[in-house]
C-alpha cells in the first residue's frame, strides 16, 4: 500500500534528512559535487537546516511504500504570486526509483497546490541533469528560464506547469 502524508516535525525529521541525503547523494556523485562546491545541495542537508525549512508557507510530504518511507517532496507558496507554488526537495531513495513514486509525489504536490487555489507549479533543477529535465517535460513542465548563480557549480533551470 502506498500512502502520502504530511511530515511530522516531531517524529519524521531524521527520516526526512536520511531520504534527502541518500537520494541526492547519487546525483552529487554523478556530477562530482561536494559540500564545498555545492553546500546547499540536499545531499548535504542536516536536521537543523531541514527544520528551518519547515515554515507556515512550506509543507513537506512523505511517501510510504513497501513498509518504509521512501520519498519526500515539499510545496511552498510563492511570496510574490498568489497563484504560484514551488515544488521542491523531491527525492526518492535509489532502490525505490522507477516505480512511479516520484510521479506520485509530484501529482500529490500539484493537487495540494490546486486545492490551495494555485494555478501554476514551478520547479528549479540542475540544468545539466538532462535526464531529470526530460522527466519533468514528460510530466508537462516547460522551461521558463535558466540562471547561473555565483555560489552554485551548475546552472539552474526553471520549469513551470499550468494546473487544471
Amino acid at each position: 500500500m502506498v500512502q502520502i502524508r504530511i511530515l511530522n516535525k516531531n517524529n519524521d525529521l531524521e527520516t526526512a534528512v536520511r531520504i534527502l541525503q541518500e537520494a541526492n547523494a547519487t546525483v552529487a556523485a554523478d556530477l562530482s559535487y561536494t559540500i564545498e562546491t555545492a553546500p546547499t545541495n540536499p545531499a548535504f542537508i542536516g536536521i537543523e537546516a531541514l527544520a528551518e525549512e519547515l515554515t507556515h508557507e512550506r509543507e513537506f510530504y512523505l511517501l510510504e511504500a513497501e513498509r518504509d518511507i521512501v520519498g519526500i517532496v515539499a510545496l511552498e507558496k510563492s511570496p510574490k504570486e498568489d497563484a504560484l507554488y514551488f515544488i521542491e526537495r523531491l527525492a526518492v531513495l535509489p532502490q525505490f526509483r522507477h516505480k512511479g513514486y516520484g510521479r506520485l509525489l509530484m501529482d500529490y504536490a500539484s493537487e495540494r497546490a490546486a486545492e490551495k487555489r494555485g494555478r501554476r507549479v514551478s520547479v528549479a533543477i540542475i540544468n545539466e541533469n538532462t535526464q531529470l529535465k526530460d522527466w519533468y517535460n514528460a510530466l508537462g513542465f516547460e522551461e521558463t528560464g535558466q540562471k547561473k548563480f555565483d555560489h552554485l557549480p551548475f546552472t539552474v533551470c526553471f520549469m513551470q506547469k499550468e494546473l487544471a
